[in-house]
């Protein structure tokens, strides 16, 4: 693995998200002195927030996963996920709703979920769903040490063993095949194959090293801090704080001085200048090239994963039981269609299939009084292949995901006010390329050692981080990304604790 040359003693991460927090608190716990540039006036990035008329809105992610990727990230710096952050289960983790009525809460819980999917769909479906559970566990194993956990030089660096076991259990066939081995009922194909959404590629297109995800979700767990999804980037700034890191907030990097190959400082639009002797850059890709002079070498051109329309919506609290789900996916019929319009042709859904997150349900204290906060989300084409003109339409498709929410969940959205609502064009105005909070699709030429590289050719000190390099988009990986940038910079220190793997 290469790693940045000469001096690095003093490095500077440009960006406070989730891969520039831990990148920080993996280089202050391996002796670095770090100072962390952000240009908003708060840690979190892309898990942004928003404080309006008594809610605390989460703008960004609402789903966690794999909680012990944490552990080892507080652990860098001699403290534990607990001291910090207080993490509940979210159980089941999610409600999935279809089109026909029927419904199906999926758990983690291997005989939980056997028994709920035994009722939905049969023995034989159950039975499927834990040889299911058996392939996405040993698909995680696989992949994590081996892929996405590891810094790659190339592609040759991925002729090893571990590449050739994952072939051979079909790591490299497509998502929703692989899944039709196990599982035939179509609804609960949707159920293990949806993630495909982050990815910005169909299931039927998708690779399966993928389903991963699905692991993360359905075997793994989902999980929720307490106080909303900020909560979690404020404590891994604490601790990076705590732990002798500096940050300035609301500064934004306005150019980076060089010296040969070598970064040797960063400059900020508040005046101020931060010597280097290594910098980590978060920064969208558009903006890395661009502060770093460079342009990238690549055959093809990037491709952007599709993007969201995200309501914040305030309403009565229910007291029904059916209330008591943090996620629900209502998929539409026309579940197949859905990605074909906002990949391919470039148009909102005809017929909507959408989250809905009630992080109420896990604390209270994020809305007023006797109110309820959602979150609904509704996938949709980024701004280079769409031509929706959002500004003019965001309210009507507003009301139109509304109509729909309570439509299939009557017992939601009384009395409701629309707090905030974010497009493609306002992602787009945040920096995002195309208009995506999703970063990169992770088609086969956007993966694994053919995904833009951590590191940039001709600079011998400048590592990135985040969504759009490796390993990829999501929670965990921007995590893992900001650990992948820090062992570029000190070389791989402490041999990686034992991974928990839920079966």
């Amino acid at each position: 693995m290469r790693t940045v040359p000469g001096r690095t003693e003093n490095v500077v991460v440009v960006g406070a998200g989730l891969s520039g927090l831990s990148a920080a608190l993996h280089l202050a716990g391996r002796g670095r002195r770090v100072t962390v540039v952000e240009r908003g006036s708060h840690p979190g990035g892309r898990v942004g927030r928003a404080d309006v008329s008594g809610y605390r809105i989460d703008t960004g992610p609402t789903v966690l996963t794999m909680p012990d990727i944490l552990d080892e990230t507080f652990a860098a710096v001699g403290e534990s996920t607990a001291d910090r952050l207080d993490l509940m289960p979210v159980d089941p983790a999610y409600r999935a709703s279809f089109a026909d009525g029927s419904s199906l809460d999926v758990y983690s819980d291997i005989n939980a979920m056997a028994a709920e999917i035994e009722r939905f769909a049969g023995r034989a479906e159950a039975d499927g769903y834990l040889r299911l559970r058996e392939w996405l566990t040993r698909l995680y194993q696989l992949e994590f040490e081996g892929f996405i956990g590891s810094n790659f030089d190339s592609p040759l660096s991925l002729l090893t063993p571990q590449l050739a076991k994952l072939a051979a259990i079909g790591g490299f066939r497509r998502w929703e095949p692989m899944v039709r081995r196990f599982i035939t009922d179509e609804r609960l194909l949707r159920v293990f194959t949806f993630q495909a959404l982050y990815v910005g590629v169909p299931p039927k297109r998708a690779l399966a090293a993928y389903a991963v995800i699905a692991y993360m979700d359905t075997v793994s767990g989902v999980y929720f801090p307490r106080g909303g999804m900020r909560a979690l980037p404020d404590a891994l700034a604490a601790a990076a704080s705590d732990a002798g890191v500096e940050f300035r907030y609301d500064a934004k990097v306005s150019d980076i001085e060089r010296s040969g190959s070598r970064v040797t400082a960063v400059r900020t639009d508040t005046g101020e200048r931060f010597p280097a002797d290594a910098v980590i850059l978060t920064t969208e890709l558009p903006d890395t090239y661009r502060l770093l002079g460079r342009t990238p070498r690549r055959p093809a051109r990037l491709q952007p994963a599709p993007s969201a329309v995200v309501a914040h919506i305030g309403c009565r609290a229910s007291a029904s039981a059916d209330a008591a789900s943090h996620h629900t996916i209502l998929f539409g019929n026309e579940w197949d269609r859905t990605f074909d319009e906002i990949i391919d042709q470039g148009r909102p859904m005809v017929d909507p299939s959408l989250l809905v997150t009630r992080p109420t349900a896990g604390d209270p204290t994020l809305a007023p009084d006797g109110r309820d906060l959602l979150y609904v989300l509704a996938p949709a084409p980024n701004t280079d292949v769409g031509g929706k003109d959002w500004d003019s339409d965001r309210a009507d498709y507003t009301a139109q995901m509304l109509d729909t929410v309570t439509a299939r969940l009557p017992h939601l959205g009384a009395d409701p006010e629309i707090l905030h609502v974010v497009t493609p064009s306002d992602w787009a105005r945040q920096g995002m390329i195309a208009g995506t909070p999703f970063a990169l699709s992770h088609t086969f030429g956007q993966t694994g050692p053919f995904r833009p590289a951590n590191t940039i050719r001709g600079i011998d000190n400048a590592v990135l981080a985040g969504s759009s390099t490796v390993p990829g988009v999501g929670i965990p990986t921007a995590i893992v990304s900001g650990r992948l940038a820090a062992d570029r910079i000190t070389g791989v220190v402490t041999p990686t604790r034992a991974r928990t793997v839920t079966r």
